[in-house]
């Protein structure tokens, strides 16, 4: 099992980036945040889950060992494999997405491609209880959340665009109204 891997990257894909480690290219798939901050012939260090399929050894990576934690817990559901929950990481922050799964809100992972009501119901159902200390936090805010970034996505902006323009829009901020407003300073630049 390969937990961590440390090298240059050689190559960025659509899903993945390959790692030059002392001569060999590791071929290391990342969700798309993590591929926006590759850049080609730097340094990166992953932390990794390998998975070996019948003709395969695939690698998926991580920035830190949160991220390849919740990676994880998301595998423990039945019908979950690696790259849904690749997939899933990729909708928002692990603390936005164990907020929405401690919450029962299933908004969130629902826009996962593959992912519909009763596979999305059954990772609440299997996860909240490992993800109850996020209980407390406010589901409205979550809410407001995809609300902001289903608006961004009908004015024609896509989900990572509207992800990371909300990123940037202030936390103390209150109102889907307000935080919409502010995201669309950030994408026009002002």
């Amino acid at each position: 099992m390969i937990a961590r891997i440390k090298g240059n990257i050689i190559h960025i894909g659509e899903r993945f980036v390959v790692i030059d480690v002392s001569g060999v290219g590791y071929k290391v798939f990342v969700t798309n945040d993590t591929l926006l901050t590759c850049e080609l012939n730097n340094q990166a260090i992953f932390w990794t889950y390998s998975r070996q399929g019948k003709n395969s050894l695939d690698l998926y990576g991580f920035p830190n060992n949160e991220e390849l934690s919740f990676f994880e817990m998301l595998l423990d559901v039945s019908g979950i494999g690696p790259k849904s929950a690749l997939s899933i990481l990729g909708i928002a922050p692990i603390e936005t997405l164990a907020k929405a799964i401690a919450t029962g809100d299933t908004s969130y992972l629902n826009k996962v491609s593959g992912i519909g009501r009763k596979t999305a119901e059954k990772i609440v159902i299997e996860l909240r209880d490992k993800l109850k200390m996020f209980k407390g936090e406010n589901s409205d805010s979550l809410r407001d959340e995809g609300d902001v970034i289903e608006a961004l996505k009908s004015l024609g902006y896509s989900q990572n665009e509207a992800r990371d323009a909300l990123k940037q829009v202030p936390q103390e901020l209150e109102g889907t109204n307000a935080k919409i407003k502010q995201a669309l300073k950030v994408l026009s630049g002002k």
